[in-house]
């Protein structure tokens, strides 16, 4: 069967699944950078930029979320998580690729920030993030598209 990707616009019904996507994808993650986060606090990321955030699908069922800025001169990255059960199957570079169609049709460089320890900084490597800039939590990260 063919994998169909799909998103949506998320909605407060989709909190639950959200704080699950959350502590499942980020929790290792986030303890590997010494951060312990609540239920709470990872309630109050979801909700940040809560407007900004689109439901992934996998044939019509949620496994992620892409929260995304369109600023003026670049798309950025604010929060990308799939369920540890998608992980390894491509679905992520799905994600970039679209994604780096958008900003490529409309001239716009690409950034997000991933977590020093996160595997998923292979993923953005391979699909030519680079690190411009580091702090004690993590990497900034850019992708320029080719005409620019």
């Amino acid at each position: 069967m063919k994998t169909i990707i799909t998103f949506r616009r998320a909605q407060h019904e989709d909190i639950a699944f959200l704080l699950n996507l959350r502590k499942q994808s980020m929790d290792n993650h986030l303890a590997n950078a010494g951060l312990n986060l609540t239920d709470q606090q990872h309630k109050d990321r979801i909700m940040e930029f809560f407007n900004d955030s689109f439901i992934i699908n996998k044939n019509a069922q949620p496994i992620g979320l892409i929260k995304i800025a369109h600023l003026a001169e670049r798309i950025h990255i604010r929060q990308f998580q799939l369920m540890p059960d998608c992980h390894n199957q491509g679905i992520g570079g799905q994600v970039l690729s679209l994604l780096q169609q958008k900003a490529q049709e409309r001239d716009l460089f690409i950034t997000l920030n991933v977590l020093l320890k996160n595997p998923a900084l292979r993923l953005y490597q391979r699909y030519g993030f680079v690190v411009e800039g580091k702090n004690e939590l993590e990497y900034q990260m850019r992708w320029q598209p080719a005409n620019s």
